[in-house]
């Protein structure tokens, strides 16, 4: 793990973003999804890097539509919490923590955020 701490360290200050370090192998960054801010946690935990933000209130966008996008991208997925906000969320293995994967990992995760953003706001395009 100390190893992956070390990974995600300089790959959180390689970007071009507001990073944070909050705790012992938790940090948050600040991405633009369509417009709009993505709070991203990241954290290392029970072997794993998983990350998680917040993507749309409740109702918003049709269930069924996340459901299809869950089975597209490998490693990320939508989930919704108990009150129904919509949540977009990633683990990868701890051995996986290196900066190429890491990139393509939150990638992953902004562009699945930015669609489902883009269509609860109806661009055309974005489906």
């Amino acid at each position: 793990m100390d190893a992956a701490c070390e990974n995600l360290d300089a790959f959180m200050a390689s970007l071009q973003t507001s990073t944070r370090r909050l705790g012992d192998g938790e940090w948050g960054l600040t991405l633009d999804a369509a417009g709009f801010p993505l709070e991203v946690g990241v954290v290392l935990r029970g072997g794993l890097l998983r990350a998680q933000a917040a993507v749309l209130p409740t109702g918003v966008i049709d269930p069924h539509q996340l459901l299809f996008w869950n089975r597209q991208a490998p490693f990320v997925c939508f989930a919704e919490n108990a009150a129904g906000e919509v949540f977009v969320c990633g683990e990868l293995p701890l051995e996986a923590v290196v900066p190429g994967t890491l990139d393509s990992f939150l990638g992953l995760l902004l562009a699945s955020a930015t669609r489902a953003r883009e269509v609860a706001i109806g661009d055309p395009g974005a489906a």
